[in-house]
C-alpha cells in the first residue's frame, strides 16, 4: 500500500513541477469551526496554496461541553503533525492501548441497572474539553490567515470566469480559486449551491436537499464538576451509555477528569422527518423537565441528572444523505455536507450562543469525519498543478467522502435507533449487543491512509486522462 502511495504521489509532484509558471492556489474558507479550521492548518504548509478563512463571529470560539474522537481521526492528527498539541488537552494521552468505547446499561428502572454490552476498542474513546479542541486548531494556525466579522452573504462563480467572487454581509468582497463551505448545519453556502444546481438542471428535487430535518429527538445536556459525584461513580472512569426504552443518557469526564459531560436523549422515531415546530433549536429549561422525563430510572443516573441545575433543550437535527459535496469549484466539508445525530461518538459539535431568538452554530456532526474531510481534501489539493486540474482534484473527494460520511451519518441514526430498544433488534441483548459493536466497523476499515490512497489514485488516473 504505501509503495503504491509514493508512486502516487510522485507522479503527482512531477505534474505540478512541470508548470513554466510557479502556480499558487486561492483556497477561501468560509467558516472557522473544525472542519474550517483543520482544512487552513492543512493547507497552510503547502507552498503552492495560499489559504484564508472567513469567520462570521468576531473570533474563534466554541461554547460548549465535549468531543470525542476514535483512534481513526487520531492518527489523523498524528499525520497533520498534530498529535503532541492534542496529547496535551486530551483527558489522557492516548498510547494505543484497548480502552472503553462505551459501557452499555439497562437503567431504566428505579433499581440498579445492569451491563447489556461493553465495547472496546484500541485507544477507546479519546474525550476532550470543546473548547480546549478548537483551541488547538487556532494555536497552529499561521498569522494573517484568519478574517473575522467576515459572514458570507452570497458568492459568483461564472463558468466562462477562473475565480470566485465573494460577498460579505458587512459590503467587503473578495476572489479565490476554491471555495469550501464550512459553514455549519445551516449551511449558507450549501442552500446557495443546491439551488443553483436545481436552476441549471431543473430538478427541483434537489431543493429538499437544503434544510436541515429534525430527528424526532430531544436532548438536555449539561457539565457537572466530578467532585459533585460520588468518587466511584462509573462516569468518571469511563464513557457510560445507559440505555431505556426510546430514551438514553451519555456520560463521560472531560478535562483531563476535572468535570462529566452530560447528553440524555429522548426519542420519538416516528416523528423523524417532522419539522420541528420551534425556530429555536435550543433553549434553557427548568431541572424539573429533565428529571420528570427520566425519573424511575436507575439511581447512578439519578445521581447525574441531579447535579445539573440548569439544563439546556435540543431538537437534535441532521442532513438528508446529499448527492453530491462539489460544484464545479465549491466544495462542502463538515457539518456543511454530513451534519449527523451525535450517537456513534463520532464527535459532538455543539455550541450555544442565542441571538435575536435566532440559534447560531449548531451542529451535531462528526467532529472526526470533518477533521477526515479536511485531511482527504488537503492531500488532493496539494497536487493540483493549474486551475484546469483543480475540479479533477475535487472530483476525486467526492468520490472518497461523499459516501463513507453518509454511511457514518446514517449509521449514526440507526445507532440511536439501537441504544433505546426502537431498532430492529429490540431488546434482545445477545443479538442487540453485537449489532452496536459492528456499528463500528467504520473506526478502523478502510483506514485514514488507504482513503488518502484512493483519492490520490483517482486523481492520478484523471490527470493520465486529461
Amino acid at each position: 500500500m504505501h509503495r503504491a502511495l509514493l508512486a502516487a504521489v510522485q507522479f503527482l509532484h512531477t505534474i505540478a513541477m512541470s508548470s513554466s509558471s510557479p502556480f499558487k492556489l486561492r483556497v477561501a474558507i468560509c467558516g472557522g469551526g473544525i472542519s474550517g479550521l483543520c482544512l487552513a492548518v492543512a493547507l497552510s504548509r503547502c507552498p503552492n496554496i495560499q489559504v484564508q478563512v472567513y469567520e462570521a463571529t468576531d473570533r474563534f470560539k466554541e461554547i460548549g461541553a465535549g468531543v470525542m474522537i476514535w483512534a481513526r481521526t487520531w492518527k489523523i492528527l498524528e499525520l497533520l503533525g498534530l498529535g503532541s498539541a492534542f496529547s496535551k488537552i486530551a483527558h489522557s494521552p492516548p498510547d494505543g492501548s484497548i480502552g472503553t468505547g462505551f459501557d452499555f446499561r439497562r437503567s431504566d428502572q428505579p433499581e440498579e441497572g445492569s451491563r447489556f454490552h461493553l465495547v472496546q476498542m484500541p485507544y477507546g474513546c479519546i474525550r476532550f474539553y470543546r473548547v480546549d479542541f478548537l483551541d488547538a486548531f487556532v494555536e497552529a494556525l499561521p498569522p494573517n490567515v484568519a478574517h473575522f466579522g467576515m459572514r458570507l452573504a452570497s458568492y459568483s462563480q461564472n463558468a466562462s470566469a477562473s475565480e470566485i467572487s465573494l460577498q460579505f454581509s458587512n459590503g467587503t468582497t473578495a476572489t479565490c480559486d476554491l471555495l469550501a463551505g464550512c459553514d455549519g448545519i445551516k449551511s449558507s453556502i450549501r442552500a446557495q449551491l443546491y439551488r443553483e444546481c436545481s436552476e441549471r438542471s431543473g430538478d427541483s428535487t434537489l431543493l429538499k436537499f437544503i434544510d436541515p430535518v429534525w430527528t424526532g429527538t430531544i436532548a438536555y445536556r449539561g457539565l457537572i464538576p466530578v467532585e459533585h459525584l460520588p468518587p466511584c461513580h462509573r462516569s468518571i472512569a469511563d464513557p457510560m451509555m445507559y440505555c431505556g426504552k426510546s430514551k438514553h443518557v451519555v456520560s463521560y469526564s472531560i478535562s483531563r477528569g476535572k468535570v462529566v459531560n452530560v447528553v440524555t436523549f429522548a426519542s420519538d422515531p416516528k416523528r423523524e422527518g417532522e419539522p420541528h415546530n420551534e425556530d429555536v433549536w435550543v433553549t434553557n429549561c427548568l431541572q424539573q423537565e429533565l428529571l420528570e422525563c427520566y425519573s424511575n430510572w436507575e439511581p447512578e443516573v439519578e445521581q447525574l441528572l441531579n447535579q445539573i441545575e440548569n439544563p439546556t433543550k435540543w431538537a437534535i437535527h441532521h442532513l438528508r444523505p446529499l448527492p453530491f459535496f462539489v460544484d464545479r469549484k465549491i466544495a462542502l466539508l463538515g457539518d456543511a455536507c454530513h451534519a449527523m445525530a451525535p450517537h456513534e461518538g463520532a464527535g459532538k459539535r455543539i455550541s450555544l450562543k442565542i441571538t435575536n431568538l435566532r440559534f447560531i452554530n449548531y451542529s451535531p456532526e462528526g467532529a472526526g469525519q470533518a477533521i477526515e474531510d479536511a485531511f482527504i481534501l488537503a492531500s488532493l489539493l496539494e497536487q493540483v498543478s493549474s486551475l484546469e486540474t483543480l475540479p479533477l482534484a475535487l472530483d476525486a473527494y467526492q468520490r472518497v467522502r461523499l459516501p463513507f460520511a453518509n454511511h457514518v451519518l446514517k449509521g449514526s441514526y440507526d445507532s440511536g435507533l439501537m441504544y433505546e430498544f426502537n431498532s430492529q433488534y429490540g431488546e434482545d441483548y445477545e443479538i442487540l449487543g453485537p449489532a452496536i459493536e459492528k456499528q463500528w466497523d467504520w473506526v478502523e476499515e478502510p483506514s485514514p491512509e488507504e482513503e488518502r490512497l484512493r483519492a490520490l489514485q483517482y486523481l492520478k488516473d484523471a490527470i493520465s486522462w486529461f
